[in-house]
């Protein structure tokens, strides 16, 4: 079968296999080598396609719930949609939640998800009491902090590389309303961007949109939103009527000139100042999730999403490098997210750090690699990293630089003889 990421980049030939049990499982382990597991085909990159798939996505059960404390377990087939349809009526939200409900709980877990509360909770490791996983050796392992420590750093942001999740306890927050209180901030440039953040930083929710394309004096500007869960005791979650990208865009469609005409009028609906509204969960968190297949807006080349964090002391003066190159080169995203990230955690492989954290969503077109290795340079200089879970083309040496446990990892993978048979396309790419 052909197989690509949600970035429609790279496309790859590969088997997949289903499992109805763990027996089952342990067969396909048993007789083959440089497996993956696929939830529902939402990483951006390379770090879910390989050269056989172990298709977890069936297995998508709640098994139990704990009202006192909202620990919740599930299977890791689960999707994060699923969990917000069961549990926002009943006063719960997710701990952690990236920018799509799209991904699986073992999705989750094994790129270390972030969202817009990374400054004051951290990734999904955070909420996660402990998994069930199934090793190279067929052994299934109950992994958690305390019990196993080096599985539970391997795994959560691993990539899928130390065996199989196949369930799963996280635990949910306690939520008084569906909705929340957001605050928008429009600012002028980058130094106002960062100071909005720092001026919000005690809100709970934090994320800005850049305009990518702004030069000069405006170069950074952007819209700040930031917002908290109301007291109000009013919860409604409805599954709301999706609008679909009904085929791949032409190329001709998608070009800086229309990008730029998109980010100014974007910018320019937000009211100077600041502006509050009351919001749902699904236009706040998840505003993509409402336009289904928008990653066809990119043509059928694909697109690269380009993620990366630097340290706080280097955020400003990094992004601002980078703006400027992508605003030069006039290859500029409509989808620029900045977020504000809090400590890095002792995962091996986990991707934030204090600091912050930029993507961008870039059309695959000439010149485009080109870029992105000119930028690899800017990241390297201000010893920042790239996340590999929207990854599909950073090179080996650029990687390594970023992640200093790179080697913790790959020993670990070679001492329990994980390498061959748990391997990604990226994993090979980048030798890990």
């Amino acid at each position: 079968m052909s197989l690509m990421s949600w970035g429609m980049y790279p496309r790859i030939k590969s088997s997949a296999f289903r499992f109805d049990t763990n027996e089952s499982l342990k067969e396909i382990i048993s007789t083959h080598s440089e497996l993956i597991s696929y939830g529902n085909g939402r990483s951006y990159g390379d770090s879910a396609l390989g050269t056989n798939i172990l298709e977890v996505r069936p297995h998508n059960y709640f098994l139990d719930f704990d009202e006192e404390s909202g620990l919740l377990h599930l299977q890791a087939g689960v999707l994060l949609s699923e969990i917000l349809e069961s549990f926002v009526p009943r006063g719960w939200f997710l701990t952690i939640t990236p920018g799509t409900k799209l991904i699986t709980v073992g999705g989750a877990i094994a790129s270390d998800v972030h969202g817009k509360n990374h400054h004051v909770r951290g990734c999904f490791s955070e909420c996660v009491k402990d998994f069930e996983i199934m090793l190279a050796s067929g052994e299934i392992v109950t992994c958690s902090r305390e019990k196993t420590p080096e599985l539970f750093r391997a795994t959560c942001g691993g990539q899928g590389l130390t065996g199989v999740i196949l369930t799963a306890r996280i635990r949910l927050t306690r939520i008084h309303s569906s909705y929340i209180d957001q605050t928008t901030i429009k600012s002028g440039n980058l130094e106002d961007t960062f100071k909005a953040f720092e001026e919000y930083r005690d809100f709970p929710y934090s994320v800005a949109w850049i305009d990518c394309l702004a030069k000069g004096a405006d170069t950074g500007r952007g819209l700040l939103m930031a917002g908290d869960f109301r007291n109000d005791g009013k919860f409604s979650y409805e599954k709301k009527r999706e609008h679909s990208v009904p085929f791949n865009f032409p190329a001709v469609v998608l070009n800086k000139w229309s990008i730029k005409v998109f980010n100014r009028l974007y910018y320019s609906k937000a009211k100077s100042g600041g502006a509050s509204q009351v919001v749902d969960i699904d236009d706040f968190f998840y505003p993509l999730d409402a336009l289904s297949h928008w990653n066809r807006i990119y043509g059928k080349r694909g697109f690269i999403q380009y993620h990366f964090v630097l340290p706080k002391e280097h955020g400003y003066q990094g992004i601002k490098e980078v703006l400027n190159i992508v605003a030069g080169k006039g290859k500029g995203s409509f989808l620029a997210v900045l977020k504000l990230c809090g400590m890095a955690n002792d995962n091996y492989l986990s991707f934030p750090m204090e600091g912050y954290s930029l993507a961008l969503d870039f059309r695959i077109e000439a010149g485009l690699f080109q870029m992105l290795d000119e930028l690899d340079q800017i990241i390297l200089k201000y010893k920042g990293r790239i996340y590999l879970a929207k990854d599909a083309r950073v090179r080996k040496e650029v990687f390594e630089k970023g992640y200093p446990h790179v080697d913790t990892f790959r020993q670990y993978r070679k001492n329990n003889n994980m390498i061959d048979t748990f391997e990604s396309s990226q994993s090979k790419r980048l030798e890990i």
